[in-house]
Formats: structure tokens, C-alpha cells, sequence
């Protein structure tokens, strides 16, 4: 006996249910971003504008530990640009076109991209999708400006090692994805470059470093080799 499939309400629901959960997150986002010398409105906007965790963890990361804007910039778009990927395959199954493509664009994140992918039809991807985008937009937005304020009132949260919670964000958000002995070794070795090149090179070189490990494996995996992440698009299905 099947179980029915979820209509576009009941999507809906969890998807918002998800949003809110996720917008928690966001007050270490500000209390962190307010640490690492960032204003109250430039941490508002980033937020606003930029809309995806781990490339504005990235750039806070970078800028608190010296490093410039511009490798801060770079760091934080190789992170993001995986959101383009997302885009292409979320494109067919959404259906969307003019504005509402354009103004869809600014929701395509992990989140929605994982509660939307894999739905059975049109409708429930596309509440899949709007709820959850729309759900951890507003939460995202309005506790990044609960946690810029909280770290404004505590003075400076390093004080308190609220800083570290920069690399605690990036370790719980990566550490789901590491599916399979291939993600775990490849992410063993960029710990150890970037480890390594720390007392070597500016502040944000030795991320960006890190990084290339990842392509180096993916230019070399055989087709097949990599077990995909749990949240993988799964063929067929939408």
C-alpha cells in the first residue's frame, strides 16, 4: 500500500516550517558579521542582497581574519556559484518565465532547491520551492538583524569566542554533504592545505587554495566514482 502523494498545501507547510527553522541560523550570521567589523546596515544588506549563508560565512570569515575584500569577494562567489548550478536544473521543473524567473533567481539556495527537486509534479515543486525560498528569506533577513543588534548591545562578541562560531557554521553545513570516502578524504586533504599554508600566505589565500583540491578531484574522479549528496536531483522524478 503507496501512501498519497503530498499536495501543494501540505508542501507549502513544510516548506515554511523549514524557512523559519533555517532563519534561526541567521542571528550568528549577524553576531558574527558585527565582530568582524561589519555595520549593522552593511550586514542587513548583505543579507538582503547576497541571500545565501555559506558565501556571507565566507566573507565575514575572511574579512575577520585580515584578509581583503577582494579575496573575501572571490571566496564567497566560488561558494555561491554552485547556486547557478541548482538554477539550470530547477528551470525545466519550475516553468517559470520574465520577471517571475528573475525574481525567482533570488530564492535558488540549498533549501529550496532541496524541497522542490524531487516533487512529483509542477504545482508541488513550485510550492516547494516559493515557500521554503520565500520562508528563509524573510526569517534569514530578520534575524540577521536580531543578531547584528545582540552583537551591537555585547560590544565586541569575540570577547565572548563568539567568533569561532564562523568556522561551527561552515562545519555544520558541510558536514551533511560528505557522503562516501572520496567527499571525506577531499575534505581532509583541503584542511590540511589550508592548515598549512596559514602561516604562509595572506589571510584568504590558503580557503581559496583549499578549494582547488576540490576541482583537482573532480577533474580526475571517473565518471561514477563520487557518491552524489543526499539532496541530489534525483532523474526522473519531476
Amino acid at each position: 500500500m503507496t501512501s498519497a502523494p503530498p499536495t501543494p498545501r501540505a508542501v507549502a507547510r513544510e516548506g515554511l516550517t523549514v524557512g523559519v527553522a533555517v532563519g534561526f541560523y541567521a542571528v550568528s550570521f549577524g553576531a558574527v558579521a558585527v565582530a568582524a567589523g561589519l555595520s549593522v546596515l552593511q550586514t542587513c544588506a548583505m543579507s538582503l542582497l547576497m541571500f545565501t549563508g555559506a558565501s556571507q560565512f565566507a566573507f565575514v570569515g575572511v574579512v575577520a581574519s585580515g584578509g581583503t575584500p577582494v579575496s573575501a569577494t572571490v571566496t564567497a562567489t566560488l561558494l555561491g556559484a554552485r547556486n547557478g548550478l541548482y538554477g539550470l536544473r530547477l528551470r525545466p521543473l519550475l516553468g517559470l518565465t520574465g520577471w517571475r524567473r528573475v525574481a525567482a533567481a533570488h530564492l535558488v539556495i540549498d533549501e529550496s532547491t532541496a524541497m522542490s527537486v524531487a516533487r512529483p509534479d509542477r504545482p508541488t515543486v513550485r510550492a516547494g520551492f516559493l515557500a521554503t525560498g520565500l520562508g528563509v528569506f524573510v526569517s534569514w533577513n530578520l534575524f540577521t538583524l536580531v543578531g547584528a543588534l545582540a552583537g551591537n548591545a555585547l560590544g565586541d562578541p569575540r570577547d565572548f569566542g563568539l567568533d569561532a562560531a564562523i568556522g561551527a557554521a561552515f562545519l555544520a553545513m558541510l558536514w551533511p554533504r560528505l557522503h562516501g570516502t572520496v567527499h571525506r578524504v577531499t575534505a581532509l586533504v583541503a584542511v590540511a592545505v589550508a592548515l598549512g599554508l596559514v602561516p604562509l600566505a595572506a589571510p584568504g589565500v590558503p580557503v581559496l587554495l583549499a578549494g582547488l583540491v576540490a576541482v583537482a578531484v573532480g577533474a580526475v574522479a571517473r565518471p561514477g566514482s563520487v557518491e552524489p549528496p543526499g539532496d541530489e536531483p534525483v532523474e526522473g522524478q519531476a
